[in-house]
């Protein structure tokens, strides 16, 4: 019975030095997914990917019409075509589709590519601002997605801040 309170009252004093070590401790807060959807650094990246694969997602876009164009060819004169010139259409068809195909999965595959390089680069830098700004507010830990923050451990719109002042 004696170790028993023993435990007890060791394991209260444990719990009141933890407390009063806590009060010292100040922790900040991150939603690292709403810096990279607003910022202007992620807007810029967007930006800068849209133009560099723009050209091939115009092709890509010509020949799906290419092939719609024929496939509706095929389906509306099929009937008063010759049977040769019919499968002629058909192999025409069969081969666009593949290439298509092939043209759409290397571009989506170079898409993610560069999208992963850039967001890489975007993340260190991310993670700077977030350093430099622990270090200026002598902050001891800075979480990142929270499941619930407070207004006050929020530092997402002040992180926000220095990179809007960053990208001018």
């Amino acid at each position: 019975m004696k170790t028993s309170l023993l435990v007890l009252v060791m394991v209260g004093f444990l719990a009141v030095l933890n407390v009063a070590a806590a009060a010292d401790v100040k922790i900040g807060v991150v939603d690292v997914a709403k810096l990279l959807e607003e910022s202007p650094q992620a807007e810029g990246l967007r930006k800068r990917l849209d133009s560099e694969f723009q050209r091939r997602s115009q092709e890509l876009l010509s020949q799906q019409k290419q092939l719609k164009n024929l496939t509706d060819k095929l389906t509306r004169d099929g009937a008063v075509m010759s049977s040769s010139e019919q499968t002629r259409l058909e192999q025409d068809i069969r081969t666009r589709r593949r290439q298509l195909k092939a043209s759409s999965d290397e571009f989506r595959e170079d898409l993610n590519l560069r999208r992963n390089e850039e967001s890489q680069k975007l993340r260190l830098q991310l993670t700077e601002v977030i350093h430099q700004l622990g270090k200026d507010e002598n902050i001891d830990l800075i979480l990142d997605n929270a499941v619930y923050a407070s207004g006050r451990v929020n530092l997402t719109e002040k992180v926000l801040a220095r990179l809007r002042a960053q990208a001018k």
